[in-house]
């Protein structure tokens, strides 16, 4: 059996460094593109729309690359985004104070097949998916109580509630499509860097969400804290759910706040990447 397992590994070993096959490691940065509405920003004279993607960010992907011949590949990459916090809503009137941001935290991969225009420069299109991850959204909310509440609390006027909370969002499995045109700078006959120009198209319907932190404190007028922990995860004041299912519809008599009416949010892109090539050494032949 020992001798199987021998002859199957040189086999697998002469197959790889035979084959023209080129492995990958790259990191670049994305802005957003096709960007939607995410949210409002309120003050007391007026209402803003704000626009962006979850698509923005940092990225790291590793890809692994075989030719068929001088000039068609075929490529399969996975990678992961660090997105940057995108506005949410930002709410600053009288009474109220919101600040709440969202970002990406996504593992992603793609299928695509490669076309070298010359030795050095080459495209690559194909389908792109997200296999992992969240939308993370990270809240600050500051709420002076009312007159009734802070008679409730036994608190004089003009005290209030800090909360801050942080709530993942999960989506249903998206398809979208992934371009990219980029330029190889020889090293020697193995080693290559390389810069390209990517673009992403996609959106992600959500699926679900849930708390992850939550935690409301009392305060006086004048800051100090009246009790810490009002609220917590284990104790959530009436109306707010630990975990939301969005659906595509409901009905007009709904009063289950556990569900909400779903919605696409963006992830599109466009981007610079850097990194570089290992080529295997039976590739170099015909590379």
């Amino acid at each position: 059996m020992k001798q199987v397992y021998l002859v199957f590994a040189a086999l697998l070993i002469s197959t790889i460094s035979l084959a023209q096959l080129e492995l990958s490691v790259s990191t670049g940065y994305a802005a957003g593109s096709a960007e939607m509405k995410l949210g409002e920003s309120i003050n007391i004279s007026q209402t803003e729309n704000s626009y962006g993607s979850y698509g923005e960010g940092v990225n790291v992907q590793l890809r692994g690359t075989y030719y068929f011949n001088e000039s068609f590949g075929a490529d399969l990459s996975v990678g992961y985004l660090n997105g940057d916090d995108q506005d949410v809503s930002m709410v600053s009137i009288p009474g109220t104070e919101i600040d709440a941001v969202a970002r990406s935290r996504a593992f992603g991969g793609s299928l695509a097949l490669v076309y070298k225009f010359t030795d050095n420069l080459y495209g690559r299109f194909g389908a792109l998916v997200k296999i992992g991850g969240k939308t993370e959204a990270v809240v600050y909310r500051q709420q002076v109580l009312s007159e009734a509440e802070a008679n409730a609390f036994g608190l004089p006027q003009g005290s209030y509630t800090e909360t801050n909370y942080k709530e993942d969002f999960h989506g249903h499995f998206p398809l979208g499509f992934v371009g990219a045109l980029g330029y190889k700078f020889n090293i020697n006959n193995n080693l290559n860097l390389f810069v390209e120009a990517e673009y992403y198209g996609i959106s992600l319907k959500r699926k679900d969400s849930e708390l992850s932190e939550f935690n409301t404190d009392l305060f006086l007028p004048d800051g100090t804290v009246a009790q810490a922990g009002l609220y917590t995860i284990d104790n959530l004041p009436e109306g707010v759910n630990k975990k939301t299912t969005y659906v595509d519809n409901l009905p007009n008599n709904n009063t289950d706040s556990s569900k909400q009416l779903s919605q696409k949010v963006p992830y599109s892109s466009f981007g610079v990447n850097f990194g570089i090539t290992y080529r295997f050494k039976g590739s170099s032949k015909n590379n």
